[in-house]
C-alpha cells in the first residue's frame, strides 16, 4: 500500500468549460478528433489543480460511443493520440513526477452490465492496450458495472508488466440500497468484488461514477476484505455529480445535468471522509472538475 495520490478529475465538462464540442454518442472522443489542444489543456489544468495522475481520454473510444466501423478505421490512431497528449503533458512537469493512467473502458457500454460479451471483448480492450501502451504507467479499467469486466481487463494487460488497477461503478438508486449492502451496478456484492481484486493481483480497487453519498460504505466494505486477507491493496474513489438517477438510458443518448450543490468545498469533504475510511487514491468523475481537485488536494494534503 502506498500513499495518498491524487487523481484527476472528469474530462468531458472541462472541455465543455474551454470550448470544446460535446455531444452524444461520441461524447469525449469528439475534442480528439477537432481540438486535440483543448484535451492537453484539460491535463494541464488538473495536473496545476494538484493531480498525481492524469487519465488518457480514451474512454469513449469504443464502439460504443463511436461506432464499429469508425472504431476499426480511426481507433488505433485516435487511442495513441489520447496517449501522446497524457504523456506530453505528464513529462512537460519537472517538479514532481506525475504518473499516466491508460483508461480502459466499459467496451460495450457504461451502466451496461447485460451487455457484456465476454467472447469478443478482448478484440477491443486489446486494440487499446496495444495504442496505449508506450505511453502509460499504469492501467485503470473504469466505470466496469460487473465483475467479469475487472476480470477481462486483467487479462487484457496481464503481459504488459505494468500495474492494472480497477474501478467499478456502484448501484447509486435508493431504492436498490435499502439492505445497506454496497453493490455493483451489475447488483454484485461489493465484498465479493474486493475478495476478486484480491485474489486477481490488482494493485488498486477504486470506486468511480456513483454519488459521492455512497462510497464511503464501499471504502470501508473493502478495507474489511482486504484487512481479513492481508491483502495491501489501495483504495480509491472518484465520484461524480451527476443530478439524479442514471439507469434510465443509455450513457452514450444524453447529457446528464450535474449538481449545483457540490461545490469544491462540499466534495473535498467528502474526499476527506473517503481518506479517513482508507482511501488512497482520490479524484473525481463527471462533472468534477480541476477547481475541485484543486480543493481536494488542498484539503488532503493539509490533513
Amino acid at each position: 500500500m502506498t500513499g495518498l495520490r491524487i487523481l484527476d478529475g472528469g474530462m468531458s465538462r472541462e472541455l465543455l468549460r474551454l470550448g470544446a464540442e460535446l455531444k452524444q454518442p461520441e461524447w469525449s472522443a469528439l475534442a480528439l478528433m477537432n481540438a486535440p489542444q483543448i484535451v492537453r489543456q484539460v491535463h494541464d489544468e488538473f495536473i496545476a489543480a494538484g493531480a498525481d495522475i492524469v487519465t488518457t481520454n480514451s474512454y469513449a473510444l469504443v464502439p460504443f460511443h463511436i461506432g464499429e466501423e469508425r472504431f476499426q478505421q480511426q481507433g488505433p490512431a485516435l487511442i495513441r493520440l489520447a496517449g501522446e497528449l497524457a504523456r506530453a503533458a505528464a513529462d512537460a512537469v519537472t517538479d514532481r513526477k506525475i504518473k499516466v493512467a491508460g483508461s480502459l473502458p466499459p467496451i460495450f457500454g457504461s451502466y451496461e452490465p447485460q451487455n457484456f460479451n465476454p467472447a469478443t471483448v478482448q478484440d477491443y480492450l486489446s486494440v487499446l492496450v496495444g495504442n496505449l501502451y508506450p505511453f502509460t504507467d499504469v492501467w485503470l479499467g473504469e466505470t466496469l458495472s460487473l465483475i467479469a469486466e475487472g476480470e477481462a481487463v486483467r487479462v487484457a494487460v496481464a503481459q504488459t508488466g505494468k500495474p492494472v488497477w480497477i474501478s467499478f461503478t456502484l448501484e447509486d438508486e435508493a431504492a436498490k440500497l435499502s439492505d445497506g449492502v454496497p453493490k455493483l451496478r451489475s447488483g454484485e456484492r461489493v465484498a465479493d468484488a474486493a475478495a476478486w481484486a484480491a485474489e486477481a493481483g490488482v494493485e488498486a480497487l477504486l470506486f468511480n461514477c456513483s454519488k459521492p453519498e455512497i462510497m464511503r460504505n464501499a471504502v470501508e466494505v473493502a478495507a474489511a476484505v482486504f484487512r481479513d486477507r492481508g491483502s495491501a491493496i489501495d483504495i480509491g474513489v472518484y465520484a461524480n455529480a451527476f443530478e439524479g438517477e442514471q439507469g434510465e438510458s443509455a450513457a452514450n443518448e444524453g447529457l446528464h445535468e450535474t449538481r449545483q450543490d457540490l461545490t469544491g468545498d462540499a466534495y473535498s469533504d467528502f474526499a476527506c471522509s473517503w481518506a479517513d475510511a482508507g482511501a488512497t487514491i482520490i479524484g473525481g468523475c463527471c462533472g468534477i472538475g480541476a477547481e475541485h481537485i484543486h480543493r481536494v488536494a488542498k484539503a488532503l494534503r493539509r490533513a
